[in-house]
């Protein structure tokens, strides 16, 4: 984390990259667990949290001041997804065909996030260079 505010941005964008990693890890081991007996699936929530965050009246600039203030709070929770159901005999909740979707849309949402910090130091680079 980078502590001036020139970089809230950069580091709400950095917690949520590092959320869809967490994320991306917890799919790929739901996705190696799909035959484990009585496995059930996990994921990791973190969308909902920084949503949260950003509802109120204040400009955009100062939620997320607000929130990068707060970001060592910030993290994805990780849980388990729907502990008491079983779509099958075994126990086992995991279906392969979501799994495998919901990994496309995080890989997604991380190579965004990716992109997004690359731009915002690029806006910096461009005002710093006078170009």
């Amino acid at each position: 984390m980078i502590n001036t505010n020139i970089y809230n941005y950069i580091n709400v964008l950095d917690k949520a990259a590092d959320a869809a990693n967490s994320r991306n890890e917890i799919i790929s081991n739901n996705i190696a667990n799909v035959d484990t007996p009585n496995y059930k699936r996990k994921d990791v929530t973190f969308e909902r949290y920084l949503e949260q965050a950003m509802i109120g009246g204040d400009s955009l600039d100062e939620r997320v001041d607000e929130i990068n203030t707060h970001l060592s709070d910030f993290g994805g929770m990780i849980y388990t997804d729907h502990s008491i159901l079983s779509y099958r005999l075994d126990g086992n909740n995991v279906d392969i065909d979501t799994e495998n979707a919901y990994l496309a849309e995080n890989q997604i949402r991380y190579n965004t996030l990716i992109s997004q910090i690359g731009q915002e130091f690029s806006r910096y680079k461009t005002v710093l260079s006078g170009n």
